[in-house]
């Protein structure tokens, strides 16, 4: 098949992290929060059940999300660069859609030269003095079912989504079709019910389902 909308999922399938668990383990509530997300990636509890509580407990301010978006870089998975050059080439469309905090995710889409408007991601804010606010809470990616509301946005009939979770899946709701990438974590779920499901680590192994 060949899309015109190509969307990707950005922790655990852009990078080898999970953003927000790192910044748990950042202040020591690594293994706690670590639980949390996979349950929710698994599809074992709702997104919008622990978003806002790992948040309140990490209290990420500016300084860390720098760290973080460092972070995403240098983890950045095999073949990545490749992928981007080669949609770039045949004129696909690129969207980021995350849920993860938008301010770690804009320098790893610049890098891969993903214009502003078409990274989708939950908004953080700061005070004067860079400590942590609060969270974009009317934000659907913050919510399951929020990668088929963007998704649904973008008046598309022909679009992928490419992820590792159960958020990911959600976009067949909005008729797109999902590529598992199971290259960083491999789920059970994401395996059995993605259109594609690819296990190798190098991310360039979803260009034969999307080109």
């Amino acid at each position: 098949m060949s899309f015109d909308i190509v969307c990707f999922d950005c922790d655990s399938t852009l990078s080898k992290i999970e953003g927000i668990d790192e910044l748990a383990r950042r202040v020591g509530l690594g293994e706690e929060l670590a639980k949390l997300t996979d349950a929710a990636m698994n599809g074992d509890v709702a997104l919008e059940d622990i978003y806002g509580k790992r948040l309140d407990l990490i209290k990420p301010n500016r300084d860390a999300l720098n760290w973080l978006a460092e972070l995403y870089i240098a983890e950045l998975v095999d073949g990545v660069a490749e992928v981007f050059a080669e949609l770039a080439k045949h004129n696909k469309t690129i969207h980021i859609i995350s849920g993860g905090l938008l301010p770690a995710i804009l320098p790893l889409a610049k890098l891969l030269t993903v214009p502003v408007e078409n990274i989708h991601a939950v908004d953080i804010y700061f005070a004067e003095n860079g400590d942590y606010l609060g969270y974009e809470i009317d934000s659907p990616l913050a919510k399951n079912g929020g990668k088929a509301a963007i998704i649904k946005s973008l008046n598309s009939t022909n679009i992928v989504m490419i992820g590792d979770g159960k958020t990911d899946l959600e976009a067949q709701q909005a008729g797109a079709k999902v590529i598992g990438f199971g290259g960083v974590v491999n789920r059970k779920l994401v395996r059995e019910q993605a259109d594609f499901f690819v296990t190798d680590k190098n991310l360039t192994a979803v260009l034969p389902y999307i080109i």
